[in-house]
């Protein structure tokens, strides 16, 4: 007999359709971004002055990720979701208006902060920097950082939606950043200098916050309309939710640790090679944000919602652990095989205009090819720090974070700066080994992870088997379209990725079809009905 506990187990069918409307939020969010990168490139290319702007974005993007969707996610969606689950209104409210409440004064006290030392975070972040490079990201961060707190408040926004399965809005909410920034490069791009024109797009892209968080508020408000705003009488699920704030708040500041450190060796490598990094990681992104992030996060408040006995919740956590992991994995696999057979006709369909030349574009595949060693590991293991969060267990993951990060610094600084001219190729190839050495750490830190809640909840299923059928469909179909590649001779960039990763796709699917794959079969399911509709 099914336990009413069980009974009120948000059903696999509904986390599908909430990891697809992630899904296409992201997907229209990072449309946007694949754009505003292409704009980005034809005036910029890579150059100084896009190092200097990449070195700059850095900054804001991890202060977000450490304030703001990252730790609300591990922190304050567990303890809100719950509450919400078990119908407390009132108590959910007064817990996400002092969240909000900390999270403002928090805030403001770091965008005051930071705009003063902004000097002394170049020297961390790009000490290879120097001259103009220097001064021009320093401007550069001074404008950002006013958008940071805008950033953190609109995860606030997106923990409350989350929570209460509303997810289109806040994944595609980012649209109008990208926006702002797209109609400043196209009004004053060929008629600005590139100095000059990289501050005004620093300046679009704290207006594209503002506009962020508040297409979101009126939604959260009718959705939580009990919300008080205060800062004493914390009770204790408040409390919880600042426990778990800081054990989050350092594992998110490790990972985002890094990615600082890798832009850190990478200033110390030839010019291009900040910018080149940051072009191959905004297309590594895309798979991970479409295809991880989409099933983690319609995932988390729905096991943190998981009510029932200790081994209930145990049992529902190892299902959707072992679902989502497939589902992940269909999409992730062949991702990682593109961007080491095809990352050129990747790069060159969003890169290669204007100043971004062809041979950019194969400079940012090698980085990008480097990527894909971790992609599966990077992806997959977002799911389990989900599952962790979902726990209450904000410690575990951290731990793990540590070593990840020990990892990327020591091997990172080996295969970037002493490896290539061992092994006698040019320096900035030392971008690639960056890449690479992310990936082999990102493994380590996954399998940490799996046997970790293996001995918490019993081990979810992990089909090998499944893997190999993946992984050689993927394999096949990039052959092929290496075959319309020799045959075709595509110039054009764009019509290149259509003519090739068009079939690879479809090859993809049509031999997972066949080897019984069932997320395969799904899919062509749901294309058969949208045809005959």
């Amino acid at each position: 007999m099914t336990s009413p506990a069980n009974q009120r187990q948000p059903a696999s069918t509904s986390i599908g359709q909430s990891a697809f409307l992630v899904a296409a939020a992201i997907f229209l969010s990072r449309i946007f971004g694949l754009v505003r990168e292409r704009v980005f490139a034809h005036y910029f290319g890579i150059s100084g002055v896009a190092d200097a702007f990449r070195a700059a974005l850095r900054i804001p993007n991890a202060l977000q990720n450490l304030f703001g969707e990252g730790v609300l996610s591990a922190s304050f969606i567990p303890v809100y979701a719950r509450l919400v689950a078990q119908g407390e209104k009132e108590e959910s409210g007064r817990v996400a208006g002092a969240v909000f409440s900390l999270l403002a004064l928090a805030t403001s006290l770091l965008v005051l902060a930071g705009v003063l030392a902004t000097p002394w975070l170049i020297d961390v972040i790009a000490p290879g920097f120097h001259g103009e490079t220097r001064q021009l990201t320093i401007r550069l961060v001074r404008i950002f950082f006013p958008g940071i707190g805008l950033l953190v408040l609109s995860a606030w926004c997106l923990g409350i939606l989350n929570s209460h399965r509303k997810f289109f809005l806040s994944y595609v909410s980012p649209v109008a950043w990208n926006a702002a920034q797209i109609v400043v490069l196209l009004i004053y791009g060929a008629r600005t200098g590139l100095p000059r024109l990289a501050e005004y797009t620093a300046w679009a892209s704290v207006l594209g916050t503002a506009v962020q968080f508040l297409v979101q508020l009126p939604l959260v408000l009718r959705l939580a309309p009990a919300i008080q705003l205060f800062f004493s009488s914390l009770n204790e699920h408040v409390r919880t939710v600042i426990r778990n704030f800081g054990p989050v708040f350092v594992s998110r500041g490790v990972v985002q640790l890094s990615a600082t450190v890798d832009t850190i060796l990478a200033s110390f490598l030839p010019t291009t090679a900040v910018a080149a990094l940051s072009a191959a990681q905004t297309i590594y992104l895309l798979p991970v944000s479409l295809f991880g992030m989409s099933v983690s996060v319609a995932e988390l408040p729905a096991m943190s919602s998981a009510l029932g006995n200790e081994e209930e919740i145990a049992a529902a956590v190892r299902r959707r652990i072992s679902a989502s992991t497939r589902r992940i994995a269909f999409f992730v696999v062949p991702s990682a095989i593109a961007f080491l057979a095809l990352g050129d006709v990747v790069a060159g369909a969003i890169y290669q205009t204007g100043h971004f030349t062809r041979a950019d574009t194969i400079y940012v595949w090698g980085i990008l090819a480097g990527s894909a060693v971790g992609l599966v590991a990077q992806t997959v293991g977002r799911l389990y720090s989900s599952a962790y969060w979902a726990l209450r267990d904000t410690r575990t993951p951290l731990r793990f974070a540590v070593v990840r990060v020990i990892l990327t610094t020591t091997l990172g600084y080996l295969c970037a700066l002493p490896l290539p001219p061992l092994i006698g190729i040019d320096q900035r190839w030392g971008a690639a080994g960056l890449t690479a050495s992310a990936g082999f750490a990102a493994w380590i830190e996954f399998l940490l992870l799996r046997r970790g809640m293996s001995r918490r909840i019993g081990p979810a299923e992990l089909s090998l088997p499944y893997f190999a059928r993946l992984w050689g469909a993927a394999a096949l179909s990039a052959g092929l379209a290496w075959g319309l590649r020799l045959i075709l001779h595509p110039r054009d960039p764009i019509m290149t990725a259509i003519l090739i990763l068009l079939p690879y796709g479809v090859a993809y699917l049509g031999l997972t079809t066949m080897m019984g794959v069932e997320q395969a079969g799904a899919i062509l399911k749901r294309l058969k009905l949208a045809i005959s509709k």
